[in-house]
């Protein structure tokens, strides 16, 4: 199996972003001493849910601390940015990382980034299949031009270019369908468990997708007992997905999502790798026989202070990756 981490840069109450930002760097340097294998990395823009905006920043910053691990954008909203532009920076990347760089890109939500960034409601709703046939045809190693309903240029070369495929975070079913029309790995959510985790890749079989190394999130924390492990996130998570996952704020006049918390926390405790280390190791097998999955990103922020977040990250690295990977 292949593990990695998966950094959403949350802040905390009390955290200053731009020092949330510098820990993350922290975060990935210590990831890479502990043995995982890659360092995805969240875009969310005007919200403490999660406090990088550019991934692919991060990524470049992260890229020139570290020398082995594999760095990725999990995601890059592809419905607020110019989807040449970010083909751009991902051949960057992946040149200047020596091959070590992924773009994984999604669609994002029907949020005030719509408005703010000038995309419009538009790009987001029916525009999103067009954009990705932009960028893959930007990262084909080839010229790219376009002339569609959202995007009508002359035809250009790639500079400099790539020959890449991204990863596609995948929450519904047209973007999984879509996923496999393209033959795109996919991404799933840390908010769905096992069965529903294999029912999306049913789901993308059945529409042609070809075999693909697909990629799931989910939380990850250790401590000396199951019972230890899931009071400390049930303590601390609340304190971040509160007022996170409020910032989410509609383009339009669309009632702002809503979530219960306590149940939305016991289900991310119950069903990832929470707890003892046999219980993390069970866990993350679990989910690899009953999905066929075989990577893996582990979200470890949940505790909100930054040197417990390293502990979990060495704990992680020394008493659970050992087992899974050999």
């Amino acid at each position: 199996m292949r593990i990695g981490i998966f950094l959403i840069v949350a802040r905390f109450p009390d955290q200053r972003s731009e020092q949330v930002l510098e820990n993350a760097l922290d975060l990935i340097v210590a990831a890479e001493a502990a043995g995982f294998a890659d360092a995805w990395i969240a875009e969310h823009h005007f919200m403490t849910y999660g406090v990088c905006p550019s991934a692919t920043t991060l990524a470049a910053v992260a890229i020139g601390r570290t020398t082995r691990i594999g760095l990725g954008t999990a995601v890059s909203v592809l419905s607020t940015q110019h989807p040449v532009a970010l083909a751009e920076q991902t051949a960057m990347l992946h040149h200047l990382s020596g091959g070590r760089f992924t773009l994984g890109v999604g669609r994002g939500g029907p949020w005030v980034d719509l408005e703010v960034f000038g995309t419009g409601l538009e790009r987001f709703e029916r525009g999103f299949e067009e954009s990705l046939d932009v960028l893959l045809a930007a990262l084909s190693g080839e010229r790219v031009s376009a002339a569609g309903e959202f995007f009508s240029f002359r035809e250009v070369p790639l500079v400099p270019p790539a020959r890449l495929r991204p990863v596609l975070a995948c929450t519904s079913p047209p973007t999984v369908a879509l996923a496999a029309k393209r033959d795109l790995p996919m991404l799933l959510g840390m908010h769905i468990d096992d069965e529903q985790k294999k029912s999306m890749i049913a789901m993308y079989e059945s529409y042609g997708g070809a075999t693909q190394t697909h990629m799931a999130a989910a939380v990850a924390h250790v401590a000396n007992s199951t019972a230890q492990a899931r009071s400390d996130l049930t303590e601390s998570l609340p304190r971040w997905l509160r007022p996170g996952l409020a910032g989410y704020v509609p383009i339009d006049n669309r009632e702002p999502p809503s979530r219960d918390i306590s149940a939305y926390v016991d289900f991310l405790t119950r069903v990832h790798p929470v707890g003892s280390p046999d219980r993390c190791v069970e866990s993350i097998m679990r989910t690899s026989e009953a999905t066929g999955i075989q990577h893996l990103i582990l979200m470890v922020e949940g505790m909100g202070d930054h040197r417990r977040t390293l502990e979990n990250i060495h704990r992680l690295g020394a008493e659970v990756l050992p087992q899974i990977t050999g």
